[in-house]
């Protein structure tokens, strides 16, 4: 039996790449997708060999994580691309997929993309809103820091994700020389992206690897304890723990320290904004978890 990490997953089909380099196309076990855990790119999984012409994917080896959307696993960092001018910026994603990355200990790396034609207004409100992350402002078009994204991109492996058309791929291809990914563009009917990328897969680079995943506009993350949101914000800090009432939302209860902070600059208005947003959906579903 090979070992080997899934680099494709196509129309049923899985793509294996072995320790010596092969590919290996095959199958997989129908008592994973009964069991609700289907193979993703980026598990290690054990296959078996061909068997009536396909190789069968028999085992896959515990994940350190796996994110629901894109769907992949074993993921050290999270690129989340935004475009400084069009389509404009769905800064609400963003901070959804924040929210899934950190608690499973990915790191996330902001990059705003189309830097040459920015929007100031948009380039604004990232280096305001994102003043305590992780971020970049970049062009795959001009090249504009590119060369620091390829030294980020060459150790571990780094999922892209965001909407269509912010230039994932194009990215991509500026950072890796030769792979030519395809890139498409705006509908000229609504500014909304084309999905250029059907599929994820991992790109070898570097000591690492690379993840293009297909754009999306729509995610939900999965429910959080008010605990565990609370920490997917580094404005907050230890301020939680300072608040009047253990479990506080830091929505409407008096005697909040994390509101104090925002009434004193420390947190945008519109980062905080989504903060409540987001507080309010979770807390929704906290109490209808059994219904």
């Amino acid at each position: 039996m090979n070992e080997g990490r899934i680099i494709k997953g196509i129309g049923g089909f899985y793509y294996v790449q072995l320790a010596n380099g092969s590919i290996v196309e095959c199958r997989a076990r129908g008592r994973f997708r009964r069991e609700g855990n289907a193979p993703l790119v980026g598990d290690f999984v054990r296959i078996l060999p061909q068997q009536n012409g396909d190789a069968l994917v028999d085992v896959i080896l515990p994940r350190r994580n796996a994110l629901i959307r894109p769907q992949v696993a074993n993921i050290d960092r999270l690129i989340i691309v935004l475009s400084a001018s069009v389509p404009a910026p769905d800064w609400l994603l963003a901070d959804k997929l924040i929210v899934q990355a950190l608690p499973l200990g990915i790191r996330p790396l902001l990059l705003l993309n189309k830097c040459d034609t920015a929007d100031a207004q948009v380039m604004q409100s990232f280096q305001a809103d994102y003043a305590r992350l992780d971020t970049m402002c970049v062009s795959a078009k001009t090249g504009m820091n590119i060369a620091a994204l390829r030294e980020r991109l060459s150790a571990g492996v780094s999922c892209f994700a965001g909407q269509s058309a912010v230039g994932k791929s194009s990215l991509l291809n500026a950072v890796i020389p030769g792979i030519a990914l395809e890139t498409g563009g705006l509908s000229r009917k609504t500014d909304r992206g084309r999905h250029t990328t059907r599929h994820a897969e991992l790109l070898p680079f570097g000591s690492g690897a690379v993840l293009d995943t297909p754009g999306f506009s729509l995610y939900d993350p999965a429910e959080l304890s008010q605990e565990a949101l609370d920490a997917c914000y580094p404005e907050f800090g230890t301020l939680p723990q300072q608040c009047r009432f253990a479990g506080c939302m830091h929505l409407t209860e008096p005697d909040c320290a994390v509101k104090a902070m925002v009434e004193r600059g420390g947190m945008t208005a519109a980062r905080y904004a989504r903060y409540t947003a987001l507080a309010r959906e979770f807390e929704q579903r906290r109490k209808h978890r059994y219904d």
